[in-house]
C-alpha cells in the first residue's frame, strides 16, 4: 500500500499490469523568438480565429505577417524587446504537477507539456515521443485557459489530428483515454483566487482605503458571443467569475468582471471588457483597483502586456486613483497541488480500466438509425 496525505492506493490491484500514464499537459505556448512571430500567428488563426471570424484560410499567411509587425511594434518598441514568461512558468507548473502526481503513482505517471502554437512542443511531436517511450493511455489536460470546449477544445482538435494517422491500421496504439475539459468550478480553485485578491489588498490597500472604495476586476478569458455554432466558453466563464465574486462580495462591494476580448473587428465580444469594467468601478467611487486574472491560469502577453495598456489607458484619465496588476496562480505549489489532485480520478481509471483495442480500419462513415422496426405501419 501507498499512504499520501490525500490518499490510500492500493497499488497492486494495478500492479500485475504494466500499465503507464502519460498526462498530457496543454497550453498555448508563446514565442521567445521575434522571427517565429508569423508562424505563431498563422497556427492561431487556423485554430482559434477561424472558428467564429469569417475569413478565407488563403488569407492567413499574409495577415499572420502582418500581426507580426504590430507584435515586434509592440514586444520589442513599446515593453523594451519583452519575453514572454509563459513558457517557462508552464514547465515550472509540469514539473510541480508531475513531482505531486508521482508521490502518489510513482514512475507509471509521467506529465508531457504541449504547446498548441509553438514547436518542437506541438502535440504531433509530442504524442509521438509519448509513443516512443511505451506509453499508451494518455490524459489530455489542457491547462493555460479555464474555459470551455472552445479554447480547451483546440487541445482535443490537435490530438485528433495527430492521432489521425495510425502506423497500424488494424490496432491505434492508444489503449486509454480521459481528458479534463476545465476547472471553472473547482471550490479549491475558487478559494485560492479569492485568498489571492483578500491577501493582496490585506498587504497594499487595507490601510488606506474603505473596503467600499477598493474596486476589484476579475478578468476572464474574452469570448465572441457567435462563434459558428460552437460553444465559446462564456457559460463557464461567468460561473468562474460569479464563484469568486460571491467569496469576496460581502467584504469588498465594488466588483466586476472584466473580459479580455482579441477586438476583432464585426465580432460581438463578452462585456464589460476589462478598461470598461475599471472605469465603471472608478465612477463608483472606487481610488483604488485590483485586476485579477481567474480565466488563465499561466501568464502570457495578455495577463501582462493587454493588462498594463489598459491600466496605462486608465491611468491617463483617472491619474489619482491606485492601480494593483496581480498575477495568475502559476506555478503557486497549491495550485499545482491541486492540478494533480484533479486528474488522479482519471489516472486510477487509466490504470483499472481494461485497454481499449481500436482498430481503425473499421471505421466507415455510415449512418445508423437507433432502432429498426420492421413492421408495417397501417
Amino acid at each position: 500500500m501507498v499512504a499520501t496525505p490525500e490518499r490510500i492506493i492500493d497499488n497492486n490491484s494495478t500492479e500485475n499490469s504494466l500499465d503507464r500514464v502519460a498526462v498530457l499537459l496543454m497550453g498555448y505556448g508563446e514565442v521567445e523568438s521575434y522571427d517565429d512571430f508569423a508562424n505563431y500567428n498563422e497556427q492561431a488563426l487556423n485554430l482559434l480565429t477561424a472558428k467564429f471570424a469569417p475569413v478565407p484560410t488563403w488569407i492567413y499567411p499574409p495577415i499572420a505577417k502582418l500581426l507580426a509587425v504590430f507584435d515586434l511594434h509592440e514586444w520589442s518598441h513599446q515593453h523594451g524587446n519583452f519575453i514572454s514568461p509563459h513558457n517557462a512558468i508552464f514547465e515550472r507548473q509540469r514539473s510541480n504537477i508531475e513531482h505531486h502526481l508521482q508521490h502518489t503513482w510513482g514512475d507509471r505517471v509521467k506529465v508531457f507539456k504541449a504547446f498548441n502554437f509553438c514547436a518542437p512542443h506541438l502535440p504531433e511531436q509530442v504524442l509521438e515521443q509519448i509513443r516512443e517511450e511505451g506509453f499508451d493511455k494518455v490524459l489530455i489536460y489542457p491547462l493555460l485557459v479555464v474555459d470551455s470546449i472552445f479554447t480547451s477544445g483546440i487541445a482535443v482538435e490537435q490530438v485528433n489530428q495527430a492521432l489521425a494517422k495510425p502506423a497500424n491500421l488494424q490496432e491505434h496504439w492508444i489503449k486509454g483515454m480521459r481528458y479534463i475539459p476545465s476547472f471553472y468550478n473547482e471550490p479549491e480553485y475558487i478559494e485560492l483566487l479569492a485568498k489571492m485578491v483578500e491577501r493582496e489588498i490585506s498587504h497594499s490597500l487595507s490601510s488606506a482605503y474603505l473596503p467600499s472604495e477598493i474596486g476589484i476586476v476579475l478578468m476572464n478569458h474574452g469570448c465572441p458571443h457567435e462563434a459558428k455554432g460552437f460553444t465559446s466558453g462564456i457559460d463557464e466563464s461567468q460561473k468562474l467569475y460569479d464563484l469568486v465574486r460571491e467569496r469576496l462580495i460581502n467584504r469588498y462591494p465594488m466588483i466586476s468582471v472584466g473580459w479580455l476580448n482579441h477586438q476583432t473587428p464585426l465580432i460581438k465580444w463578452t462585456q464589460p471588457n476589462a478598461e470598461l469594467a475599471g472605469r465603471n468601478l472608478i465612477e463608483l467611487g472606487a481610488k483604488a483597483l485590483v485586476f485579477m486574472p481567474i480565466g488563465f491560469a499561466t501568464e502570457n502577453h495578455e495577463t501582462l502586456l493587454d493588462v498594463e495598456h489598459i491600466i496605462e489607458s486608465l491611468q491617463r484619465k483617472y491619474p489619482n486613483v491606485n492601480y494593483v496588476q496581480m498575477e495568475c496562480v502559476n506555478d503557486n505549489d497549491e495550485f499545482c497541488a491541486m492540478a494533480a489532485q484533479w486528474a488522479n480520478p482519471q489516472i486510477e481509471s487509466l490504470l483499472n480500466d481494461e485497454a481499449m483495442v481500436i482498430n481503425p480500419s473499421l471505421a466507415t462513415a455510415s449512418h445508423t438509425k437507433g432502432h429498426h422496426h420492421h413492421h408495417h405501419h397501417h
